[in-house]
């Protein structure tokens, strides 16, 4: 697997766990935050769900990014929630060889960790919805399932055990 999404929802720690992911293994870093439209920035500071429409141009951008990272860097690593089993398909579709590393916890804790973020424009208002969109990604070729609540270095230990020997080429 070239591209690795580390996904789940707010607050269990796609970022951190990314960026210590490209730290341990020299890969580039997607931050899909980054990549939200002006409008769903805006939408999502004023307690605004995102929908499936306002996610697809989001999606898009980032496998734009993936790809071009991917035509000078080795590996990437994107920080992304994709609730969706649907958003997980237009990943897959437009990266080659990817894999996920879906960060599981409760709604409580998301909550929790949400409301103590600072600087960030999503409200722990929304964690709900994050819950409400969430299709944990069940019986998916190249998934990675880990409780979010252990440490991170935990978390990247786990990850890089597993990472370069999994690939469903479907073959």
């Amino acid at each position: 697997m070239r591209a690795l999404v580390v996904m789940g929802v707010s607050g269990s720690g796609k970022s951190t766990v990314a960026q210590a992911l490209c730290s341990r293994s020299g890969a580039t870093m997607i931050e899909g935050d980054q990549f939200h439209p002006a409008r769903n920035v805006q939408k999502m500071q004023a307690g605004i769900p995102l929908n499936d429409e306002d996610r697809q141009g989001w999606l898009e951008l980032l496998v734009k990014a993936a790809n071009e990272r991917l035509a000078t860097t080795q590996h990437v690593v994107v920080a992304c929630s994709a609730l969706k089993r649907s958003y997980r398909e237009t990943l897959q579709q437009g990266i080659p060889y990817i894999g996920f590393v879906f960060l599981a916890l409760s709604e409580a804790e998301a909550t929790q960790r949400v409301t103590h973020r600072p600087g960030h424009f999503m409200p722990a208002s929304l964690v709900r919805s994050q819950f409400d969109d969430l299709e944990p990604p069940h019986d998916e070729a190249n998934v990675l399932t880990l409780s979010a609540t252990q440490p991170v270095t935990d978390i990247v230990d786990e990850v890089m055990a597993w990472w370069p020997r999994t690939l469903d080429t479907g073959s």
